[in-house]
């Protein structure tokens, strides 16, 4: 079962108020309804999902529902479940704002979402029909809701961002996705949707991920100046053999011959490797920044040499 069916069948077994009720069942209609003369239906591939609708509907309104989940055994790639009301259709369609005047409507009125609570169970309700979240364990954090209307897609946008969540939307194909990539904000969403095992998931797998990225980044840090230290050793392990090539070695200052002997002696040393060792055999103390100035004048001594 993927994390997103783990998910839908959590929240579909939480109760909620009836404000809250409402405001899922308006978002449910307003991205999976059908609506005919007589009837409105309702189409899912989620059984848990099916049995939340068929539940918000009987309890709001307590109309009959036909539940058919024939689909759900058969063949087919995407089996779903088919939820039928013809009783009350009107008044179910207006009182959840999907109808208006006899007109479809894709934004619901301020009154199914006027709280925080009501604005989350909204939501719920369009996660339910049209939401995804990959598995963390996946290589990048992602959640969408995929909307067919672009109206209902903005309204939905606008009221993640009102929650902090970064969300965006843009067209894909026939259809409008409404997208959160930030893996702090997915779990403000999953929070909201009060997915608690879930998010339990989630978070142990996030801190795993962050942990294992910091570490390699930390490696990879540290392999970086490992390779530049050796960079750095055989350069002026070159620049001490070049030396020696074009002038007298024992004419050299005794300092830049203490310098090479030294080198030579310890070839895989960092700078400051070596003022530790120098220090501790000839007790006479030299810091990093004076052997960086020492293999600098050999340069230098190379330079007017060779000019």
């Amino acid at each position: 079962m993927s994390f997103t069916s783990n998910i839908k069948n959590e929240i579909s077994n939480v109760e909620y108020s009836n404000s809250e009720m409402m405001s899922e069942l308006s978002a449910i209609l307003n991205i999976g309804v059908k609506i005919s003369s007589d009837k409105f239906e309702i189409y899912t591939e989620n059984i848990s999902v099916a049995r939340r609708i068929y539940k918000l509907i009987k309890d709001i309104y307590h109309v009959n529902i036909e539940m058919d989940n024939s689909g759900v055994n058969s063949l087919r790639k995407n089996k779903l479940v088919l939820l039928t009301v013809c009783e009350n259709v009107d008044m179910i369609l207006e009182d959840l704002c999907i109808m208006k005047n006899g007109k479809r409507i894709y934004v619901p009125s301020d009154y199914l979402v006027d709280e925080q609570k009501d604005k989350m169970a909204y939501i719920r309700g369009a996660f339910m029909m049209c939401g995804s979240i990959n598995d963390p364990k996946t290589s990048r954090y992602h959640a969408e809701f995929v909307i067919q209307m672009e109206e209902t897609a903005n309204y939905l946008n606008a009221l993640l961002n009102e929650l902090y969540l970064n969300s965006k939307v843009i067209k894909r194909d026939k259809n409008y996705m409404v997208y959160i990539k930030e893996a702090e904000k997915i779990s403000d969403l999953i929070r909201m949707l009060n997915a608690t095992t879930s998010l339990f998931y989630y978070e142990d797998i996030r801190i795993y991920r962050d942990h294992k990225n910091m570490t390699n980044r930390l490696n990879n840090c540290e392999q970086a100046n490992v390779d530049k230290s050796l960079n750095a050793s055989n350069e002026q392990l070159e620049m001490i053999s070049k030396l020696k090539e074009i002038m007298d070695f024992d004419l050299l200052d005794e300092k830049i011959q203490m310098i090479c002997i030294y080198k030579e002696k310890y070839p895989e040393s960092s700078m400051a490797e070596l003022a530790e060792i120098i220090s501790s055999e000839t007790e006479k103390p030299i810091t990093k920044s004076c052997i960086n100035h020492r293999f600098r004048k050999i340069k230098e001594i190379i330079n007017s040499i060779e000019k």
